[in-house]
């Protein structure tokens, strides 16, 4: 398994490890639902480290991006983020990612960890435009600083104004007595916060430096297993689980994501076709009413016990006390208070549709 380069820091800690996209990554140290809890109300701080991150420079960077990803980047300007992905050939998600603008021919985008060959490959062959690639994953440590209180802890080590940064916006400049660092109000868990990159070597002195800095609000190291329960409250879809190369961004709830009017991208006829003739299935939210915790391929039915759809994320929502998931319906189940089951050990639970996200803070 790869490392990042605060492994050994997790193991130290205690951490529950375990293979996650080909890292040794952790899991949880206290727990997933005090941790889960901790980023809610508190701050929190996660290893994503294992994420990847290609830089795209030069006259034709944009041109590259506007044909491999769904959304418009023509729309972004130094120092904004977007949401995105990569579409394939065939209506499907080749990744979902987030696009920076560095400065104007020049983007970072960030996807996910295990992904990372496969969008490498995917962005090199449709670069006919002579745009500079560069694959600086295994050169980057991430840190999530997720929670209400993620600015109060982190505005001492840097001049960034962090209070007044906006949501999916970044700075770079000095943090922590390091020069070049990327600061994002970006985040995966809907508690609001930001992501620090810096270079590899500088890791561990990041991590220190942020927990000294936390330590009179509490500050926990979080694992992945708090990150899941996190994103799904939301409703914020996770790659090989909700979307896959076989579901499209309009089925999956993304079709503010894809932008057809301005640009031309991978898959535009599908998506076109679909926004005019709908699709025939669609990401819809549901809760428990039966006692039971929905698992990803769980088979959905309805009252009749006829299959409808399948889970695609589900858990035990540390936050609402009940449990939730995610999966692929017929059109006609997307609004909220229709009444599905859950195949759960042969039998069937009842359940709920709902609007998301899930946690409305």
């Amino acid at each position: 398994m790869k490392t990042t380069p605060l492994t050994q820091i997790h193991i130290d800690l205690g951490a529950k490890m375990a293979e996650f996209a080909g890292y040794h990554m952790p899991i949880s140290y206290k727990g997933i639902n005090e941790e889960h809890i901790a980023v809610r109300n508190q701050v929190g701080v996660f290893d994503v480290s294992h994420m990847g991150e290609f830089i795209v420079k030069g006259e034709k960077a944009l041109d590259l991006i506007q044909l491999v990803t769904s959304n418009d980047a023509s729309k972004l300007y130094p120092g904004k983020v977007q949401y995105s992905c990569f579409p394939n050939e065939n209506g499907g998600i080749v990744d979902d990612l987030l696009v920076y603008q560095l400065d104007e021919q020049a983007y970072m985008l960030v996807v996910n960890a295990s992904n990372i060959d496969k969008d490498w490959e995917w962005i090199n062959a449709h670069n006919s435009f002579g745009a500079e690639l560069h694959n600086i994953s295994d050169k980057t440590v991430l840190l999530a600083v997720q929670g209400p209180k993620a600015a109060s802890v982190l505005q001492p080590l840097t001049d960034m104004d962090l209070q007044s940064m906006a949501y999916y916006t970044f700075e770079k400049g000095v943090f922590a007595g390091m020069d070049n660092v990327l600061v994002s109000a970006t985040g995966y868990t809907g508690a609001g916060g930001f992501e620090i990159y810096v270079e590899q070597d500088k890791g561990v002195e990041l991590w220190h430096k942020v927990f000294e800095a936390g330590a009179s609000y509490g500050i926990q190291p979080i694992g992945l297993g708090a990150r899941d329960t996190l994103r799904l409250e939301m409703g914020y879809c996770l790659y090989g689980n909700d979307i896959d190369d076989y579901t499209s961004p309009i089925e999956a709830g993304l079709g503010w994501i894809t932008k057809l009017k301005n640009k031309d991208c991978l898959s535009k006829p599908y998506f076109l076709e679909q926004r005019a003739n709908g699709v025939d299935k669609k990401l819809t939210g549901f809760e428990m009413i039966d006692k039971g915790i929905p698992r990803h391929d769980y088979e959905i039915t309805d009252a009749s016990g006829n299959p409808i759809g399948q889970v695609t994320s589900g858990t035990m929502s540390p936050s609402l006390q009940k449990a939730i998931g995610l999966g692929y319906l017929p059109p006609e189940y997307k609004e909220a208070g229709q009444e599905i089951y859950i195949k759960v050990r042969n039998k069937s639970l009842k359940a709920q549709t709902v609007d998301l996200p899930f946690y409305k803070n």
